[in-house]
């Protein structure tokens, strides 16, 4: 019979000695492997011909000031962290179409090289879908104004404004210099986001459009791997992923046995709403998740939901969403570490029921 308690105590000291190495800094970080190739196999993401552990917290340049970031980062950093993971953000870099703005908040290569600059790899999730509680899930206003459109779907006016944005990112990734292959700290992007979700809604066009975006997205030749979150139907060579709070529970595993296992949402709390209570996840549920999903699933990459969650400026936020987002993330709205501003509060445990 599997013994869950005896592999998770394995797990757990592999967690202890990968949290060690890197708050000793052991030679993992980007600035002494940067311009190597990025494949995966069945067990891991491949980083200059290493299989890697890697342990990710999601960060959003938008949700926070670039004076902040390179302290935010310092302390991902601290707390063991190998990579930073972002959306990148439609509906403010296009607020008209075809004028781009990239500036202050918005600078996402001056982000991502602040990243670099501190040694760590970034996971770029370019959707460009979203949600992440965020204004019409990250879509321009204006793309609701084009004729005969349908969202998310087998549809041709969609599918060329969807190409042209991702075309513009993964562009000027490349300009700068900025994958992995290049030199630079990208090693994984995703396209879509939880689209299985609302997938059957759009009938036969849902699975054509999946199709789509995977050869879309892999044609661009970032030269790293693509992953789509919760989304089990995810073409070759696309990496489907897990988002969730126990996915060492629920994660159906990788679609083909030349993937990996990656978490990329371990929810670390619940986002406030106005008008809830807010609930926090404890530090010993969060540690067993993880665990779990290295024993039972053979996990390799776990990315935090949120490591920052910042403040929700302006009028970006979906509308039930309070302005600090994930105050009670590790490092909370201003860029400490919860413990040390707030003190240890007692966890909001989750369960699987």
């Amino acid at each position: 019979m599997y013994r869950v308690d005896a592999a998770v105590a394995v797990a757990l000291i592999v967690l202890t000695a990968c949290a060690s190495s890197a708050a000793a800094g052991d030679g993992r970080r980007v600035e002494e492997g940067g311009g190597g190739e990025v494949t995966n196999d069945g067990r891991a993401l491949v980083v200059n011909g290493t299989r890697r552990m890697l342990f990710s917290g999601e960060m959003h340049y938008t949700r926070s000031t670039p004076e902040m970031w390179p302290k935010l980062i310092a302390n991902a950093r601290k707390g063991g962290l190998d990579v930073i993971q972002t959306y990148v953000f439609w509906n403010v870099h296009e607020p008209v179409q075809g004028q781009y703005n990239f500036e202050g908040r918005y600078d996402l290569v001056k982000f991502i090289r602040e990243i670099q600059a501190q040694g760590l790899y970034v996971s770029l999730r370019i959707g460009p879908f979203i949600e992440a509680e965020w204004k019409y899930g990250g879509f321009p206003f204006w793309l609701h104004d084009v004729p005969n459109i349908t969202f998310r779907t087998d549809n041709e006016p969609f599918k060329q404004h969807m190409q042209r944005f991702v075309t513009q990112i993964v562009s000027m990734m490349k300009q700068e210099g900025l994958y992995y292959p290049q030199g630079g700290p990208i090693i994984i992007s995703q396209v879509e986001n939880e689209y299985q979700m609302v997938e059957p809604a759009f009938g036969s066009g849902g699975p054509r459009y999946v199709r789509w975006a995977a050869e879309m997205a892999v044609g661009l030749q970032t030269g790293v791997p693509w992953m789509m979150c919760k989304q089990n139907d995810a073409p070759d060579p696309i990496i489907n992923t897990c988002n969730g709070l126990i996915c060492g529970e629920t994660f159906v595993g990788p679609n083909s046995p030349s993937k990996p296992a990656l978490w990329t949402e371990n929810w670390t709390t619940r986002y406030p709403i106005y008008g809830n209570d807010t609930k926090l996840r404890s530090t010993e549920d969060i540690a067993f998740a993880v665990a779990l999903f290295i024993a039972r699933k053979k996990g390799s990459f776990v990315s935090y939901y949120m490591y920052h969650g910042g403040t929700n400026f302006g009028r970006f936020a979906s509308s039930y969403v309070t302005t600090s987002y994930y105050d009670g993330a590790p490092l909370d709205e201003y860029g400490k570490y919860f413990k040390e501003s707030q003190g240890m509060l007692e966890g909001f445990t989750y369960n699987s029921n």
